[in-house]
């Protein structure tokens, strides 16, 4: 399995990576991971590549999630899969109001909820966002591959 999940924070990508690993076992990369330095700053783009393409090496069976179609555009060349997850920005706001604490993340509990704010307001421009991070960019990425591809609109799809 080679599975790349592409969509909006709070859009199941994370929930979805782990029911997918619970039936068949993979590695996993969430993005996050490779596109930041310490804080919001994020890495040179060619860095984040780079240790995408370590960990696509270092692992036959894998998943990779995130909402950087930069990072993305890159790699999808590697992936036998793309599901675009785009349950809408309601269910993504609600998604991330119930989100538990992410110590990967966050220092604790209290810095993530203190953070909810800020994540919701970058949720709700999703649909008009002309970066990397947004709809418009993600549904080109998504049209553009040739591979075996769907769109998830409805969490009750994520099984």
């Amino acid at each position: 399995m080679k599975l790349i999940l592409l969509g909006n924070a709070g859009s199941g990508k994370s929930t979805l990576a782990r029911r997918v690993i619970a039936k068949q076992s993979a590695a996993c990369l969430s993005l996050d991971e490779v596109a930041f330095l310490a804080g919001s700053e994020r890495r040179r783009l060619e860095d984040s590549i780079a240790d995408v393409m370590r960990f696509i090496s270092d692992n036959e069976s894998w998943i990779i999630e995130g909402c950087y179609s930069d990072i993305i555009e890159s790699i999808l060349p590697e992936c036998e899969e793309l599901i675009f997850l785009n349950p809408g920005v309601e269910t993504c706001i609600a998604h991330c109001r119930a989100r538990p604490w992410e110590p990967e993340k966050f220092d604790s509990q209290e810095e993530q909820d203190d953070n909810l704010h800020n994540l919701i307001e970058w949720v709700c421009a999703y649909e008009t966002r002309s970066d990397e991070y947004g709809l418009r960019r993600h549904r080109a990425l998504f049209e553009s591959f040739n591979g075996k591809k769907r769109e998830l609109n409805y969490s009750s799809e994520y099984e």
